[in-house]
Formats: C-alpha cells, sequence, structure tokens
C-alpha cells in the first residue's frame, strides 16, 4: 500500500486514514457495532476516540474505503509477533453492504501483510455474525478456534 491508493475497482478507493476522516470512520464502526450488538457503550472503544493517533504504532494501518467520495467502510492491520498480523475495525456501512467493499478491504490488508512478510493474519468476531465469517472464509481464511463467543480464524501468507 505505502501510502498510495488502492483502486480495486468497482469505484471503491483504498486509502490510508486521514485525521479528516476520523469523525466518519469511527460512526461507521460504531454503528455497524450498535447494528449488530444493539446498545453499544462507546467508552469501550477508546482507540476510535483518535485513530490517527491510536493506529500509527509500529506495524499498523488502518484504512478507509471510498465510494464516490463517501466513507463506505474501515479496516486496520497490526502487528502481532510472532504470528505476523490481525486484522480489526472491519465495518461497511449499512448503505454500502453486499458491493464487495468487505472484500476489498481484507484483500487489501492481505496484500500489505504479505508485502510486509507477515507469516499469517489472524482475525476474530463473534461467532454468531455470520456475514463476517462468510466474508472471512471467502477470502481464504480457517476457523482455529471458538471460545467465549468468538470465532477465531487465520490465513497462512
Amino acid at each position: 500500500m505505502a501510502g498510495a491508493d488502492h483502486r480495486p475497482g468497482a469505484g471503491v478507493v483504498i486509502r490510508p486514514v486521514a485525521a479528516t476522516d476520523q469523525a466518519a470512520a469511527r460512526r461507521l464502526v460504531l454503528e455497524g457495532l450498535g447494528g449488530h450488538f444493539g446498545l453499544i457503550d462507546e467508552t469501550r472503544n477508546p482507540d476510535l476516540d483518535d485513530i490517527v493517533v491510536s493506529y500509527p504504532a509500529p506495524g499498523a494501518l488502518f484504512v478507509v474505503a471510498e465510494v464516490g467520495g463517501r466513507l463506505a467502510g474501515t479496516g486496520a492491520l497490526v502487528a502481532e509477533a510472532p504470528s505476523g498480523g490481525r486484522l480489526v475495525r472491519m465495518s461497511v456501512g449499512t448503505a454500502f453492504q453486499r458491493r464487495g467493499i468487505g472484500r476489498s478491504l481484507v484483500t487489501s490488508l492481505v496484500e500489505e501483510a504479505r508485502r510486509r512478510g507477515y507469516p499469517r493474519l489472524l482475525v476474530e468476531t463473534n461467532d454468531d455474525w455470520d456475514n463476517a465469517i462468510g466474508l472471512y472464509r471467502a477470502c481464504g481464511f480457517v476457523e482455529v478456534g471458538r471460545w467465549e463467543g468468538e470465532i477465531h480464524l487465520e490465513l497462512d501468507l
């Protein structure tokens, strides 16, 4: 990715988050969580209060997906030794779902993980979040375990 826009097609632009994206990205992630879980305690997501500050940590990359200049999705890649990396904050706005944006985000972050030489990627989600699980499986992730209401998947790179 190296700072350049990644254009996966269908009018989707995936790029690193900018300071001007923070409010919209935060809202999109919290709305996704709220849509799945109901009421969300926003204080339990402090990394979203200042994304640009939270995700420049070594190995971290937070990206946004745009469609027609509108923020449509988010995702982040974080380093996780010794396994390689982990996908977090994957979210697609309700109005943009079922248009390949989630797959474009995952594909872009997988490509970045390969570029970085990570041996594998991990991801976890709630074990009842069927759409997310289906997306990760369609992108090649395989289940490695379930515990405490979560499913854990990995992709060997």
